[in-house]
């Protein structure tokens, strides 16, 4: 990992440094001199307000809560560690302990930003200045269209259900995807059934279909509810299309982002992964797509979502980092 780093580091103005990698980034930045912040899609600074989001545990109380997130920190720190002792030897830069550097970028307040809306997650009042939640980064788009077999099944019926477990993975897809389309017809649903890592498929009757990638901002605004692994990009998507959800959460830090949708109003319940059957989905997605409240939530906080613009937030301070 890290002598590719180090070479787009050198050949950089700026460093950008993402999420758990951001140690190891910055370290590197620092021992070529170059200006560097954090874009961060997740919250991973210690905090009182929730656990640290990586670990999908509940909350341990305000103390509970920080402690657990420094110690995450520290856990950080120790994974890059290895990577970080080559610097000197290996790349001719200077040889820091990350604990060190981290304590450092908290001191002197290392601008890192966060990709999501403080609608979603508001920034804790006990993170230091310099960690800002900017709201999120949509993709640049430049039109596009839908498969034409997929935009014949949008046409030929109701609005279906999307569903896609993303960059999860699963031991067992067939019986995973036998429960999802169990699930959507008895709840007399159609639906869009995404490959994905999860290798999820379904064949047979004309009421569902099965996809490959598409851009989630052409083909979640037209779904009845969207079910997903809670991934902290989807989760944005889903958000973004004004549309109810159910999130499947599998792993990392898709805890985090399901509780946050349920207690948002847009989702009715979590379903996670380990206990998804035909009747859990089933219900779920039956509560999802005929309660008016989910669907008003979520155009709701969509609207809200319309109007903030994170990437101007972080284009600006990247010039003034580059000192243009």
């Amino acid at each position: 990992m890290t002598p590719p780093l180090v070479r787009a580091a050198r050949e950089a103005d700026v460093v950008l440094a993402g999420g758990t990698v951001a140690p190891l980034a910055h370290a590197i930045a620092e021992g070529l001199g170059r200006p560097s912040m954090g874009l961060f899609l997740q919250p991973l600074h210690g905090t009182r307000a929730f656990p640290p989001p990586m670990l999908a545990a509940p909350s341990l109380g305000p103390l509970g809560n920080r402690i657990c997130g420094d110690a995450v920190a520290v856990a950080v720190d120790h994974v890059f560690t290895r990577a970080a002792r080559t610097l000197a030897p290996d790349h001719g830069l200077p040889a820091r302990r990350l604990s060190a550097a981290r304590r450092d970028r908290e001191r002197q307040g290392w601008p890192v930003w966060h990709g999501f809306s403080e609608l979603v997650v508001p920034r804790p009042r006990d993170w230091r200045p310099g960690l800002e939640v900017c709201g999120y980064w949509w993709p640049h788009e430049a039109g596009g269209r839908l498969p034409a077999e997929l935009e014949e099944f949008l046409d030929a019926g109701p609005a279906p259900v999307y569903v896609g477990l993303g960059s999860a993975t699963t031991p067992d897809p067939r019986r995973v995807s036998a429960h999802v389309v169990a699930a959507l017809r008895a709840a007399g649903l159609r639906g869009v059934i995404q490959r994905g890592w999860a290798g999820l498929s379904a064949t047979g009757r004309d009421d569902v279909i099965t996809i490959g990638e598409v851009p989630h901002s052409l083909l979640f605004p037209r779904m009845a509810a969207v079910v997903h692994h809670a991934g902290a990009g989807t989760t944005g998507a889903a958000l973004r299309a004004g549309v109810p959800c159910v999130p499947v959460p599998v792993q990392f830090d898709a805890h985090f982002w399901a509780a946050r949708l349920v207690q948002l109003g847009t989702a009715p319940e979590a379903v996670p992964l380990r206990r998804l059957d035909s009747a859990t989905l089933g219900s779920a997605l039956r509560r999802a797509v005929t309660d008016p409240s989910y669907r008003d939530r979520a155009r709701h906080i969509a609207g809200l979502l319309a109007a903030e613009d994170g990437v101007a937030r972080v284009a600006a301070s990247l010039e003034a980092l580059a000192g243009r």
